[in-house]
């Protein structure tokens, strides 16, 4: 079925477009979860750095006991702070885009309303 020219653009412009903006606004989502890996730092929150462990060593020394416990401690707890630390970027990257999706998404579906009116206030001015 043949359909007018402006039929097509409005279809394309209020339903087309505006899955496709929202597929990739979901697909921006997604990949800001995978590259700052939010889930998985969730999961090893409290893993040490970079796996990085003391070996308690074979036999009771205290000493040696207690030097690699406080340094599996201090591993675990500097590899908290980073987590932390890069959770709390990936959270604010992701509001970034999720803030920025949204201007995006309302910003295409306002703008032939807002070029109408610039049309007609420009010819209001004219004559």
């Amino acid at each position: 079925m043949q359909q007018n020219i402006v039929f097509q653009y409005l279809i394309w412009h209020f339903f087309d477009m505006p899955k496709n903006i929202l597929r990739a606004w979901r697909d921006y989502l997604r990949f800001n979860l995978n590259y700052f890996s939010v889930p998985l730092l969730l999961r090893t929150f409290f893993s040490p750095w970079r796996k990085y462990q003391v070996s308690y060593g074979k036999g009771f020394d205290i000493g040696r006991y207690a030097e690699a416990f406080f340094s599996n401690l201090i591993f675990r707890i500097f590899g908290a702070i980073i987590r932390a630390f890069l959770i709390v970027i990936g959270v604010i990257a992701e509001i970034v885009i999720i803030l920025g999706g949204a201007v995006a998404f309302f910003a295409w579906l306002v703008f032939p309303a807002l070029m109408a009116l610039g049309l007609f206030w420009g010819f209001k001015i004219i004559f």
